[in-house]
């Protein structure tokens, strides 16, 4: 379990992803869906819940994960001992949800990141050896699977029909003790920044409950009043290193989707809208002539980019995807990321006071999971222009890559802004953004850089 103030719900640190031999594509997991809320009007008296939850019960195993860490001597001690390598075994547990008959579990990435090897226990006692489909880091999903038939399955309800006070149940295997369940309500909806996942530059959009959960309920159940899956438990905020009644769980809506991807691509596609974008504030609003108080203003466009091309512009103000409100870069960057490429999205926006509504057909991000524009994680640029060079007050002897956005959870925030214009970089000259990002690999760089009126270098290290 991972702690610096956000807690990991898992046993074990472990490295990389278990890889499948499998040549021939899997079979596509048939899920059952309830899409209903629910409940309407005003909440009854509740005895028990025994009825609802027992059914949930046989479909939440165990996963028991380990994997065989190699260690070296220290320097110092090797011209005493040689150098020998020590074999240590590491395990670690969490939990996961049957989600087809078939044998498909969701989990979370976590739980399986690194493992050599995989097993899960039934509630019935059966024990099965699991191999991963596929993981997604980004949002710390994964998607296992057992060869079995005819297994007990839960029904997935539509979690963007959640509201806070809706009473829900954590399942898991906390610190190994056995199958628990745990009560609680949905305390909040859409969590973000809360840096979980910060180190893969992930998606949060966590359900937050304050049903108890600990170590070993990583990728459990959370589930409603009536039995369905709405979430996957997957970290907690702690001080004590247990439960504190904050726990996450990522919503069954985007754990599906990616679960999908994986299995029929084996990645996952995620869409790409080619923007930058800031908060909208009232000063922006004003000098806009916008009389909305919630959006983004577009402040960057990726040439020949899916915005571009539909027509969006610089200072268009962005008021909602597909009818679903835009009030921040995270929400923006979910919604885009959750539609898959090729899609069609209906963008709503205004400008110069007037609100209009543009088709924009997204395209893909690219498969290391980086924005075509971005140089390094979070920080996006493009070729200096003739518009650009006016809009930035730039000289006209200054030729580079202009830094046209900043992600604000970029790990680059310190080292770079926006306007800032890369020369070169490692001492080669950049004008094209294909050509700086080959350049930029695993390790220690420097830039030099145009900012402020003058010439300074700006080192950095890519993880």
């Amino acid at each position: 379990m991972k702690f610096k103030a956000l807690t990991c719900l898992f046993a074990a640190t472990l490295a990389a992803l278990l890889l499948t031999g499998a040549k021939e594509a899997p079979p596509k997991p048939v899920l059952k869906v309830d899409a209903s809320p629910v409940g309407v009007g005003k909440a009854g008296a509740v005895a028990s819940y025994a009825d609802v939850i027992e059914p949930v019960q046989q479909a939440v195993v165990s996963v028991y994960s380990a994997k065989i860490v190699r260690q070296h001597l220290p320097p110092y001690f090797r011209q005493f001992f040689g150098d020998q390598e020590r074999e240590t075994r590491e395990e670690g547990l969490g939990s996961g949800v049957i989600v087809s008959a078939d044998g498909y579990i969701l989990t979370n990435n976590h739980v399986i990141e690194g493992a050599d090897q995989l097993n899960v226990a039934l509630p019935d006692n059966r024990e099965f050896k699991a191999r991963v489909i596929g993981a997604d880091p980004k949002t710390d999903v994964a998607i296992i699977k057992i060869e079995a038939e005819n297994l007990p399955v839960v029904t997935l309800a539509d979690s963007d029909k959640l509201r806070v006070g809706d009473v829900v149940f954590a399942i898991g295997n906390p610190l190994n003790v056995g199958q628990t369940v745990t009560m609680g309500i949905v305390s909040a909806l859409g969590r973000k920044n809360l840096g979980l996942l910060d180190e893969v530059a992930g998606y949060e959009d966590f359900i937050q409950t304050d049903a108890p959960i600990n170590m070993g309920n990583s990728g459990g159940a959370l589930v409603d009043a009536g039995g369905r899956l709405v979430g996957i438990n997957s970290a907690i905020m702690s001080t004590t290193n247990g439960s504190m009644g904050i726990g996450f769980a990522v919503p069954v809506n985007l754990a599906a989707s990616i679960m999908h991807s994986l299995v029929e691509t084996g990645t996952v596609a995620r869409g790409f809208l080619g923007v930058g974008v800031q908060v909208l504030t009232p000063d922006l609003a004003e000098g806009l002539n916008v009389k909305e108080s919630k959006g983004v203003v577009i402040n960057s466009l990726t040439p020949d980019g899916p915005a571009a091309k539909a027509g969006l512009k610089l200072e268009d103000v962005i008021l909602a995807i597909n009818d679903k409100p835009v009030d921040s870069l995270q929400t923006l960057r979910l919604i885009v990321a959750q539609t898959p490429p090729g899609t069609k999205v209906r963008v709503k926006s205004v400008r110069d006071g007037k609100t209009a509504e543009t088709e924009v057909t997204l395209s893909r991000l690219t498969d290391d999971g980086a924005r075509p524009d971005e140089l390094v994680a979070g920080v996006s640029v493009t070729r200096v222009t003739d518009e650009l060079r006016r809009t930035y007050r730039l000289p006209d002897d200054v030729d580079g890559l202009i830094v046209t956005e900043v992600a604000e959870d970029s790990a680059f925030r310190e080292r770079f802004r926006a306007g800032m214009v890369i020369v070169q970089v490692d001492r080669i000259p950049v004008e094209e953004v294909a050509a700086a990002r080959a350049l930029v690999r695993p390790g220690r760089h420097f830039c030099l850089v145009w900012d402020r009126g003058g010439y300074r270098f700006v080192p950095f290290q890519v993880p």
